[in-house]
């Protein structure tokens, strides 16, 4: 079952690194501005966008699996549609490295099958919820 309690949102916001998947270079997106957010509260926000070189200061990659330093959480800003090629990739990583042990999806976004798939494989997984308004609410 995704996370949805008070306490389980609040033990994934004690991760340090987050690759963001689809992090947009475009102020005024929320795929911007919530990952600015992110890096304005002390997080390290890995931005993973393949047609940007850099985000918010960032290096940006192409796909999950070229990202070198070991990510803690997948924040994600794609379609419902790319769900579960997204998780996959974060699958793949999980079992690989030993990283990326949990996957944000951000509002509206969600795929109950895939985010069932990803939980078998030990990840952790929150569906349809802004990971800056639950910073906010959690620890604002």
């Amino acid at each position: 079952m995704p996370i949805t309690d008070d306490e389980g949102l609040d033990r994934l916001l004690d991760a340090d690194t987050i690759a963001v998947i689809g992090c947009s270079t475009t102020p005024g997106k929320a795929a911007h501005d919530v990952p600015a957010y992110l890096q304005q509260h002390g997080y390290h926000v890995i931005p993973v966008n393949p047609f940007a070189d850099e985000v918010l200061g960032e290096t940006a990659y192409d796909e999950l699996a070229e990202v070198e330093a070991d990510v803690d959480l997948v924040n994600v800003f794609r379609p419902s549609g790319e769900v579960p090629e997204v998780l996959g990739a974060v699958r793949e990583r999980h079992a690989e490295r030993g990283d990326a042990g949990a996957a944000w999806l951000q509002l509206g976004i969600s795929h109950d099958e895939a985010a069932a798939e990803a939980e078998a494989d030990g990840i952790e997984v929150v569906q349809d919820r802004c990971m800056k308004v639950e910073h906010g609410r959690l620890r604002g």
